[in-house]
């Protein structure tokens, strides 16, 4: 009787098991990849991180929940930072996208930020997902984009796919389509934040498949190579415009249960296990 209800309960359990939620709530997913990255017409060696980590997080104020707050949804958050030099400069670049694992509910992220910092100066763009459509905000000091509000239809986010793209690529958008282009890829061209319709498209290639996206009116394309399988880990990605090509190929990755609390100095020595120069960017 014992052996029953111990397979009964086994059933039962497998029945309700949620293989993204098993795999993401086990921890911080860190990705090191090797970039190229095309600025001033050259191309310029550098690395990149994407850290996938889940959450709680408010969906009216848009924070993380830090309280036991409502109401309250589980985001599985990425952090993709760049970081390369152009010469005598130093550039950092970093995007903050809030997305629930819920896609059913939340077909959309509730939030993203990005901040590019170099030598000349720095700038920010926050995107925040109202019931019509995006509230943005940008700040820089660059006098033609200046500090201003604004606002944007209910459209899809470049910087929102990647981490769709990691929860089921089945619901990513395709054909025509209306995207916001990246964040990092407007401030570097100082394009206005808006929509352009665009062409997406999945194909699978065996084990690895490809998410394309070409724009129609701006000289840019995207192609994201990753695991069919899942959890769909992002091998590579290509950002195609008329000066070159910038490309990101993963060489280090790492799932952390403790990434919350190795911050300390005695802890630096982690990043060669990404890497990593334990004392540098």
């Amino acid at each position: 009787m014992r052996l029953l209800s111990l397979f009964l309960l086994s059933f039962a359990l497998s029945l309700h098991a949620d293989p993204v939620r098993d795999f993401w709530f086990s921890g911080a997913e860190i990705n090191r990849y090797e970039l190229t990255q095309m600025r001033y017409g050259e191309a310029h060696p550098g690395h990149a991180e994407f850290i996938f980590v889940t959450e709680p997080f408010l969906t009216d104020t848009q924070v993380k929940n830090e309280s036991g707050g409502s109401p309250s949804t589980d985001v599985l958050k990425l952090n993709a930072l760049r970081t390369f030099n152009t010469g005598i400069y130093s550039y950092r670049t970093m995007t903050s996208t809030f997305q629930p694992i819920n896609l059913a509910k939340f077909p959309h992220a509730l939030k993203t930020n990005t901040s590019v910092q170099d030598w000349c100066g720095q700038a920010f763009l926050q995107l925040n997902r109202t019931d019509t459509g995006w509230r943005g905000e940008l700040r820089s000091y660059f006098q033609q984009e200046g500090d201003r509000d604004f606002e944007l239809s209910d459209v899809y986010l470049e910087d929102e796919l990647w981490i769709q793209l990691r929860l089921d690529p089945s619901k990513l958008p395709l054909g025509e389509i209306e995207l916001v282009p990246g964040a990092v890829y407007t401030r570097f061209a100082h394009q206005p934040i808006q929509a352009d319709k665009a062409s997406a498209m999945l194909e699978v290639h065996g084990k690895q498949s490809t998410y394309s996206v070409k724009y129609a009116s701006l000289p840019r394309a995207l192609e994201i190579t990753f695991d069919t399988e899942f959890p769909h880990i992002i091998r590579q990605w290509k950002e195609i415009e008329p000066s070159g090509t910038t490309k990101a190929t993963l060489t280090h990755r790492i799932m952390n249960s403790n990434y919350w609390s190795e911050h300390n100095a005695a802890d630096a020595p982690m990043r060669k296990k990404l890497g990593l120069d334990p004392l540098a960017d």
